[in-house]
């Protein structure tokens, strides 16, 4: 059995969860989330705990398991506290801002970045080489922030760029003079 599969989900107070045959709808006080998830997957919703079971041992039964079970807590999760990524801009010059929703970014190229945030995404710009984008959904929240990540990478002979808050970046030893 999948470690992670079995674990029974506690559904919180406040956290309401529908089941109309392989779609879960989740409500909680953030917002709702609704998923399709794969037949093969049974989900028991009893009392306050979600149960997900798998029918048999086949590979794609066990692949399966462990990730209905995830992306279920990861729902739940997200309506009831949300998720956060924070972004840091390295460099001289580079800055973000906000005009309305849009994010603005000065990241060293010939024209400011523009990038509208999708729906159920929040960005703050708390600071001009701070970026904190938030919401319920982590596929989303996660996917956003590596699109704003991607308009400048961190390189690592400087370490300027667009990085995670807690990511390390491995710096590199520069050329050295050629002796003969």
């Amino acid at each position: 059995m999948s470690r992670i599969g079995k674990k029974p989900i506690t559904i919180p107070n406040g956290v309401d969860v529908k089941q109309e045959g392989n779609v879960i709808t989740v409500k909680g006080p953030k917002g709702t989330l609704t998923r399709e998830f794969r037949p093969e997957i049974n989900i028991a919703i009893e009392d306050n705990l979600i149960t997900v079971t798998r029918p048999s041992d086949e590979p794609l039964h066990r692949s399966l398991h462990g990730l209905t079970r995830t992306l279920l807590a990861n729902m739940i999760e997200g309506v009831t506290n949300g998720y956060t990524k924070k972004l840091d801009l390295v460099g001289v010059g580079y800055r973000a801002s906000l005009q309305g929703k849009k994010l603005v970014l000065a990241v060293g190229k010939s024209h400011p970045v523009e990038m509208e945030p999708w729906e159920g995404i929040e960005i703050e710009v708390p600071a001009p080489n701070k970026i904190i984008i938030k919401g319920i959904d982590k596929e989303k929240v996660g996917v956003f922030a590596a699109n704003v990540r991607e308009q400048r990478p961190p390189e690592p002979y400087k370490g300027k760029g667009i990085k995670y808050e807690n990511e390390y970046i491995r710096r590199k030893e520069g050329k050295t003079g050629a002796k003969k």
